[in-house]
């Protein structure tokens, strides 16, 4: 029995060797190399100094609010060490600015800062910019599609019920009015007056407006002409809202020229050393707007963090003022940066 037993445990011994001697021999641990992948700009430029970042503006087209907001762009090369610049068309025209697009293009920048005239004009261009790894930055065009972010100094819609607001004010909350833009395609612009208008119809109903949206092309003198042609149309018109920074102060000299400074209410965006004589005259009752240097210092902050790859995230500060609580809305980054300017603070304000 005993013998038996041996036996039997001498050919289970031996069937598991003879497994073990045929089973696959385990491998051996080896260093394997990743596998290259394409990187984002971002990535790409993580490690770059900013002074080897080749930043460009292109803004609308030469004047005051764009001077201004240069000196945005030069304080933030200065603080930085990015080489930012900014360049304009000799003109507001769609397709001088296209161009002037294109050519920054051409010097490949690692970011493309854009403050839109005619936003779907531009599209192809940016698309273009996209497809080469440059980081897009947009302002003044919420609806921009081809861009990596958009930033804007507020929310527009809020900003057209805010000029409605002080509008209706000063026309006692009755009466006629008519609307300004500088262009039918500038977002802005036409965001501003349609929010103002519904917020008018639903929250002033004495209130009418008269006319359509008059369109100043951002010039001073054809919005002086057309103001005077109304003033002729609508002899009883009590209000203007203008939304260029040219079109109250071209309606304010056609108003004072008229003799009705202090009699017709005039609220809309502009600067100081546009309105300040008019607001003084009364011809102008008060201006909004933000500061475009600000603009430009917050566009060509959000290209680095984007270049460095820091995250955009909601409520985030970019230690702006203004823009210290960002709220982000699809890849629309709005600030909270608009201020308020008659004859009691215009002296602050010495651009």
């Amino acid at each position: 029995m005993r013998k038996k037993f041996y036996l039997i445990g001498t050919m289970l011994l031996t069937l598991i060797l003879l497994l073990v001697a045929c089973a696959p021999a385990a491998p051996t641990p080896t260093q394997t190399t990743p596998t290259p992948t394409q990187t984002s700009p971002a990535q790409a430029t993580e490690q770059v100094k900013p002074s080897e970042l080749k930043f460009i503006t292109v803004v609308k087209g030469a004047c005051n609010w764009f001077d201004r907001m240069e000196v945005g762009v030069k304080q933030f090369a200065k603080d930085t060490g990015v080489n930012a610049v900014q360049i304009s068309p000799s003109k507001f025209d769609a397709a001088l600015q296209l161009q002037a697009v294109e050519d920054a293009i051409s010097q490949s920048p690692n970011a493309l800062l854009v403050v839109p005239y005619q936003t779907e004009t531009l599209e192809p261009a940016l698309k273009k910019a996209m497809d080469q790894g440059i980081v897009v930055i947009s302002h003044e065009a919420a609806n921009a599609q081809n861009v990596t972010y958009d930033i804007e100094a507020f929310d527009n819609a809020a900003y057209g019920r805010h000029l409605m607001d002080e509008l209706a004010k000063r026309m006692n909350y009755e009466g006629k009015y008519v609307v300004f833009v500088g262009s039918l395609s500038s977002t802005t612009h036409n965001e501003w007056v349609d929010a103002a208008v519904a917020w008018q119809k639903e929250k002033y109903p004495k209130m009418q407006m008269v006319g359509t949206k008059n369109v100043s092309e951002s010039n001073m003198q054809k919005a002086y002409e057309i103001m005077k042609d109304l003033l002729k149309t609508y002899p009883d018109i009590k209000g203007v809202q203008g939304s260029d920074a040219y079109d109250v102060v071209g309606a304010g000299q056609a108003i004072q020229e008229a003799g009705l400074a202090g009699k017709i209410a005039v609220v809309g965006t502009s600067i100081p050393s546009y309105a300040g004589d008019l607001l003084k005259a009364g011809a102008i009752s008060l201006i909004c707007f933000w500061d475009p240097k600000l603009a430009g210092y917050a566009m060509n902050k959000v290209a680095l963090m984007i270049l460095q790859g820091k995250k955009i995230v909601d409520g985030m500060d970019l230690g702006i003022p203004g823009y210290e609580k960002i709220k982000l809305v699809g890849k629309v980054l709005y600030g909270s940066a608009w201020v308020d300017c008659d004859t009691s603070n215009m002296d602050q304000y010495n651009f």
